[in-house]
């Protein structure tokens, strides 16, 4: 039931703007982090970056905080504009239980989200190595083992980061309103990824993992009752 409403979303919802907003991100992505060592080294100031692990890490942030980001247009689009403009009644009228309704937009979205910053993370990432290799921006001196417990800490950060996204969807919902609903989930990981003399708290898996927790009692808390209540 729940992977055919999915379905549904899918087709209902025209996602094309999403993709393309995908591609164009990890682009500028890329092209930042491929200029920001030239712009350095033209300058004649210190490299960008120490090494190749800061940079990748720097990578992985900057991922995680797009797309969360994307994830609150996504709550806001599928979920919040729905509710504000009373178009989620007529969802209602169907012989279909509404938590069945409100949990399908959520794993859609979570989905979606989840996928996209560990592919986005990779693609990135390993455009950047292969750039690397030919300009030299920082040394390579990641050992062979790296890459099985990097990919292992993106998909970790990549739960964290999912789950942390509902929290927004918690303040979007307190006021039906779309750019809370960004706005909190941007300062929630810029919060979480922001860098502090080379510390994170996101470097801390416990807060954002403990975070990502709090984000799915929160979106449980606030659609528990959704089969007893009014819409509106």
């Amino acid at each position: 039931m729940l992977f055919n409403l999915m379905k549904l979303e899918l087709k209902k919802n025209k996602f094309g703007w999403y993709l393309r907003g995908v591609i164009l991100a990890n682009v500028i992505i890329v092209l930042t982090m491929c200029f920001l060592p030239y712009v350095e080294k033209l300058e004649g100031e210190g490299p960008a970056f120490v090494d190749l692990a800061e940079a990748l890490s720097i990578i992985g942030t900057i991922v995680r905080v797009t797309f969360v980001i994307f994830a609150g247009v996504l709550y806001s689009k599928l979920i919040i504009d729905e509710y504000k403009n009373n178009t989620i009644s007529l969802l209602f009228t169907y012989p279909i239980q509404r938590k069945k309704v409100i949990l399908s937009k959520i794993l859609l979205i979570t989905g979606m989200t989840f996928i996209v910053i560990v592919v986005s993370n990779v693609f990135v990432a390993g455009s950047f190595v292969m750039v690397n290799h030919y300009f030299h921006f920082v040394q390579n001196d990641l050992a062979s083992h790296w890459r099985s417990s990097e990919f292992l800490n993106i998909v970790v950060q990549a739960i964290a980061a999912t789950g942390m996204s509902l929290i927004s969807l918690y303040f979007g919902m307190r006021k039906k309103s779309v750019p809370t609903t960004i706005v909190s989930s941007l300062l929630i990981i810029g919060l979480v990824n922001s860098n502090n003399m080379g510390h994170s708290l996101s470097n801390i898996i416990a807060i954002p993992l403990s975070l990502a927790a709090i984000g799915v009692i929160i979106a449980y808390v606030t659609f528990r009752n959704i089969d007893r209540v009014d819409i509106v």
